[in-house]
């Protein structure tokens, strides 16, 4: 009992003399950061401001290191991201802010299915938008060296934005990796596209419903979204079908995906003498336009011919079952329509 006692207590001593050099080490490059921005034009009051709240965050490091590797397939992704509940709670939301939500969406040239629904995934429709002070999660992520350039760059976003008194330090809460507001927008997307929807002077994706539906309408939009045109469809194969006419997986970047999405991409009437179908296995539209084949798991699940506006979806986040439920819970919004 004594040596398991001994043990414990050496334990402890152990444990806090690691985090009091961690602490220590994360001081010093607190003092080094303000110095930088400081250098970088920030004034010296919205620096010692911004900085004096600056915490070493142990959990958000712990968040970093240790995200889920859960075996997922569209199939358990889909009703656990998209279940009934939500879909009940799109359409309930999209009748409340009808007026609005179609106002921004003429302007925005971006349907307000669309809008909702990246909305509701995003941020629970506003609810979950996380607690962490922006400030110390960035600060934290750039001291834990792995990516610091990439934080630093939203460190100096950040600094923006509270000099340009979009939110006070008070308010200032995002993820644990920065993701701020209703739009989970990190800083440097909340600079780009970010919109003062109701002209109170504040870009207010936190508490504004008018500013957070505009910013993501905006986002869309400014990556080439067409209103014209929906998101996809899931579509039936052939058997024997060659999978060399599937959008190539395992890409390293956006600008590779790109690449071989353009080798994919086909007319809905080339898709057709490939031997696509509609899910209930008619024939594909009469309708000139391209897409191109998205397998989100293997070729024996879900295959989806998508549209221009998937690339946009993709462009927000990178991910084929991101994309694809923002597309599947804006038709649930979206049909039967909404009186």
């Amino acid at each position: 009992m004594i040596k398991k006692i001994s043990l414990l207590v050496a334990s402890l001593c152990l444990s806090t003399s690691v985090f009091a050099n961690t602490q220590a080490k994360f001081d010093s490059y607190l003092s080094a950061l303000k110095k930088e921005a400081v250098e970088k034009g920030y004034s010296q009051e919205l620096v010692d401001q911004a900085f004096a709240t600056a915490k070493f965050k142990k959990k958000v490091i712990s968040n970093d290191k240790s995200q889920p590797e859960v075996v997922e397939t569209l199939e358990t992704y889909l009703p656990k991201r998209v279940p009934e509940w939500k879909v009940s709670q799109a359409r309930k939301l999209y009748k409340k802010h009808q007026e609005l939500l179609e106002k921004v969406a003429k302007e925005y040239g971006v349907q307000a299915r669309f809008i909702v629904a990246l909305w509701g995934l995003e941020s629970n429709f506003g609810r979950i938008q996380g607690g962490y002070p922006v400030i110390s999660a960035l600060v934290t992520l750039a001291f834990d060296g792995r990516r610091e350039a990439l934080y630093k760059r939203q460190l100096w976003a950040a600094l923006d934005i509270l000099r340009d008194g979009h939110v006070n330090l008070d308010n200032f809460k995002g993820s644990w990796a920065g993701a701020m507001g209703q739009t989970q927008f990190m800083p440097t997307s909340f600079n780009a596209y970010a919109v003062d929807y109701d002209n109170d002077g504040r870009k207010d994706i936190w508490t504004t419903e008018a500013d957070a539906f505009a910013s993501i309408a905006n986002y869309l939009k400014s990556v080439g979204w067409n209103n014209n045109l929906t998101w996809g469809r899931q579509v039936q194969l052939p058997e024997n079908f060659d999978s060399k006419h599937v959008l190539k997986r395992g890409t390293k970047n956006h600008q590779q995906w790109l690449e071989f999405w353009a080798k994919s991409e086909r007319t809905l009437e080339q898709w057709q003498q490939l031997g696509l179908r509609r899910m209930d296995g008619t024939d594909l539209p009469k309708v000139n336009i391209t897409a191109a084949l998205v397998m989100p798991d293997d070729i024996n699940g879900r295959m989806y011919l998508a549209y221009d506006n998937y690339k946009a979806l993709m462009n927000w986040n990178r991910s084929y079952y991101f994309a694809t439920s923002v597309g599947y819970l804006s038709d649930r919004i979206g049909y039967p329509k909404i009186k």
